[in-house]
């Protein structure tokens, strides 16, 4: 899947305005929707439930299946936790700050 398409999918899916999609981060140089959409990416990579193909792409992985057919509530950084991969990149980002 494209990040692109991703956006696209979510915005639909959460039925955001054009308001909501332009706000920006006090930065002023990404959007809100963006940057958390990026870092979901990020940390559902890093829990091992999709890998990172190439720039701007990415594909559900075996552990990311299993996890959809919980067919949980949400997947946040509790239900995160749970992977060891998960925990060192919040160790290794922690340590960092």
């Amino acid at each position: 899947h494209s990040i692109h398409e991703t956006y696209n999918l979510l915005a639909n899916k959460f039925s955001l305005t054009e308001d909501e999609l332009k706000e920006l981060l006090p930065s002023g140089k990404q959007t809100v929707f963006n940057n958390r959409v990026g870092w979901a990416r990020t940390y559902l990579s890093k829990a091992g439930l999709i890998n990172l193909t190439k720039r701007g792409f990415f594909q559900i992985t075996e552990r990311g299946i299993t996890t959809l057919n919980q067919n949980l509530q949400k997947i946040d950084n509790r239900y995160l936790r749970r992977f060891s991969e998960f925990n060192e990149f919040q160790k290794k980002r922690n340590e960092k700050e």
